[in-house]
C-alpha cells in the first residue's frame, strides 16, 4: 500500500474476548517501530455478552528527519481506515453498519467463520444470520476483500487467533513492512513463539494466494447449513426394534430408525416402542400420495418431545464421555495439561419439583409456602464438573433416569404430548395441510428452563387457533406463518437499508 504523507496510514481491528487483540496489536506495534514508522494504539473494549468485542485502532506514519510525529487520532470513524481486520464474519458486518468500511479506501481482512452470538442463539428455531450474506455484504462494501477462515487455521496449529490475524494482514499486503518484521515482533514477544510462527505462516500463505469470491460465498452456504454439533451418543438400535422399523413404509424407515434410536438413548427400548406405537395411529391418516409427508413430521416432532429436557437430561449430556472428549479438542488440550470445565445452571422452582416423584411434586408446586422455600435454592449456580464432587452429583441426578416415569415434569409433558397428538389426528381427516403443519409447530415447544416455557405458551397460542379452524383451507398456511414468526425471535425480514439483519444481532457483543 502506497504511504499518503500528508496522513497516517490507519488499521481497525475487531476482536472478540480471549482472542489475544492485545497481543496482536502488541505485535503491530512492534512491527512499526521496526520499520522506523511512528505508532499509535488504544483500544475500547467490550463489555457485552460472550465477553465482548473490543476495538483496537492503530495509525502508523513514516518517521521523517526534521519533521516532529504525527497527531494521531484515538478512534476510527467512518471514511477513513485504510485497513479494517474483523476476527470473525459478523464482525465485518459490524463494521460495515458503523460505516468504518469505506468502498473507495478500505481493505477489508476478514475470517469466515461465525461464532454466534445470544440472540442468534436464543431463538427457538433457526436464528443465525446468513454467513453468506454476511460476506456478500463485507464485498460489496470494501474496496478489497481478503477472506479466510483464521479460525481454522489456529485451531489446525493449535495456536490462538491473533497469530493468525497477524499473518492474514501480512499475506494481504496491506501494510509497508516487510515480511520478516512480523516474524522477529513475534519472537521478540517470546510467547509460544514455534506454534504462534506456524500459524503465522499459515495465514500469510493463505491470505496472500486469496480464494475466489464465489467459492467463499459456496463455503459460507454450506457452513450456515451445519447444526450445532450434539453430545448424544445413541446406541444402535436393538435387534426386536429394528424389525418393527422395517414394517413401516419404506420412506419413513430411516428416520424412524433415527428417531428410535435417539429415545432408546434417552429413556429405554420400551419407550421407543411406546413412540412407535403411536406412529402406527397416523399411519391410517396417512399414504404415499402425501409422500407420508404428515407421518414424517409426527414422527420428527413426536421423537423430539418424549426426549425433552429435564434435569436428568441435562446432567447427563453434560458428563458425557464425548462431550469431555469435544471440549479437550476444543480447548487444544496438551499432553500433561489439565482442564476445568465449569457448568452454568439456573434451576427454577419447576425443575427441582418436576424430577420429584409427582405426588410429592405436584404438593410442593401447590404449597406457596413450600415453594418460597424451594425459591431459596434456585438461581445460577456453578458445578466444576471435572472435579470428583461436581461430576458425582451430576452422575447421580443423571442416574435417576429409571425413576423418570414417576417424575411430575414427565406426566405433564406425557399430558401435553397427547393434546398436541390427538389435535393432530383430529385435523388430519378434515385438513391434511392443517395437520401437517400443526405437527411441525412441534418445533415451539423445546428448549430449558424459560425458553421452554415460553415456547409452550406459543405452541398452545397455535393449538387454540388449530382447533377453531380445522375447516377452513387456509389455517394450515396461516399456521404456518405464526410458526415462522414465533420461530424467529430475531426479525427474519430484510430491507435495502440492513439486507442481512445485522442490526438485529449486532448489539449482543457490545
Amino acid at each position: 500500500m502506497s504511504i499518503n504523507s500528508d496522513r497516517p496510514l490507519t488499521l481497525t481491528l475487531a476482536m472478540l474476548g480471549g482472542q489475544g487483540g492485545g497481543v496482536a496489536t502488541s505485535w503491530l506495534v512492534e512491527v512499526a517501530e521496526r520499520e522506523n514508522f511512528h505508532v499509535q494504539a488504544t483500544s475500547v473494549p467490550g463489555v457485552a455478552q460472550r465477553t465482548g468485542a473490543t476495538i483496537y485502532y492503530l495509525e502508523f506514519h513514516p518517521r521523517q528527519e526534521g519533521r516532529p510525529a504525527p497527531i494521531m487520532g484515538l478512534m476510527p470513524t467512518p471514511d477513513i481506515s485504510d485497513i479494517v481486520v474483523a476476527s470473525e464474519l459478523l464482525e465485518a458486518a459490524r463494521m460495515v453498519e458503523r460505516g468504518i468500511v469505506n468502498p473507495q479506501q478500505t481493505t477489508l481482512i476478514a475470517s469466515t467463520h461465525r461464532a454466534y452470538v445470544i440472540g442468534e442463539k436464543a431463538v427457538a428455531g433457526d436464528g443465525r444470520t446468513s454467513s453468506r450474506q454476511l460476506l456478500e455484504l463485507a464485498q460489496i462494501n470494501a474496496k478489497r476483500l481478503v477472506a479466510l477462515d483464521m479460525a481454522r487455521i489456529a485451531e489446525v496449529q493449535g495456536a490462538v487467533i491473533s497469530a493468525a490475524v497477524l499473518g492474514a494482514i501480512a499475506g494481504a499486503g496491506v501494510l509497508p513492512f516487510a515480511v520478516d518484521a512480523y516474524r522477529q515482533a513475534i519472537r521478540q514477544a517470546g510467547i509460544a513463539v514455534d506454534v504462534n510462527l506456524a500459524c503465522f505462516e499459515a495465514a500469510l500463505q493463505v491470505a496472500a494466494a486469496g480464494e475466489a469470491g464465489e467459492h467463499l460465498l459456496e463455503t459460507c452456504a454450506e457452513q450456515s447449513s451445519q447444526p450445532e454439533p450434539t453430545d448424544e451418543e445413541p446406541s444402535p438400535l436393538p435387534e426386536p426394534l429394528r424389525a418393527v422399523v422395517d414394517g413401516f413404509p419404506a420412506p419413513l424407515r430411516p428416520n424412524l430408525r433415527h428417531c428410535v434410536e435417539r429415545l432408546v438413548d434417552y429413556q429405554d427400548a420400551r419407550y421407543g416402542t411406546e413412540f412407535l406405537e403411536r406412529i402406527r395411529e397416523i399411519l391410517p391418516l396417512d399414504d404415499a400420495g402425501h409422500d407420508y409427508r404428515l407421518s414424517e413430521a409426527v414422527a420428527k416432532g413426536l421423537a423430539l418431545w418424549m426426549s425433552f429436557e429435564d434435569t436428568i437430561r441435562v446432567a447427563d449430556l453434560k458428563t458425557r464421555r464425548a462431550r469431555q472428549e469435544r471440549l479437550r479438542t476444543e480447548a487444544a488440550l496438551q499432553p500433561g495439561q489439565v482442564m476445568r470445565v465449569t457448568e452454568f445452571l439456573k434451576p427454577r422452582v419447576e425443575e427441582i419439583c418436576g424430577t420429584l416423584p409427582r405426588p410429592i411434586g405436584a404438593a410442593l408446586m401447590a404449597s406457596a409456602a413450600a415453594r418460597k422455600f424451594i425459591g431459596k435454592f434456585t438461581g445460577p449456580k456453578q458445578i466444576v464438573s471435572t472435579n470428583l464432587g461436581g461430576y458425582l452429583l451430576l452422575r447421580g441426578l443423571a442416574g435417576l433416569k429409571a425413576m423418570r416415569r414417576h417424575s411430575l415434569r414427565y406426566h405433564q409433558e406425557q399430558g401435553a404430548i397427547r393434546e398436541w397428538f390427538d389435535l393432530v389426528k383430529a385435523c388430519a381427516g378434515q385438513n391434511y395441510g392443517l395437520a401437517c403443519e400443526l405437527a411441525l409447530s412441534q418445533q415451539l415447544s423445546s428448549g430449558y428452563g424459560d425458553t421452554i416455557a415460553r415456547g409452550q405458551g406459543n405452541l398452545g397460542k397455535v393449538m387454540t387457533y388449530a382447533r377453531s379452524s380445522i375447516q377452513d383451507p387456509q389455517a394450515g398456511q396461516r399456521v404456518r406463518t405464526m410458526r415462522e414468526e414465533l420461530l424467529n425471535g430475531v426479525p427474519a425480514a430484510t430491507t435495502a437499508a440492513n439486507p442481512t439483519g445485522v442490526a438485529a444481532v449486532a448489539d449482543a457483543r457490545g
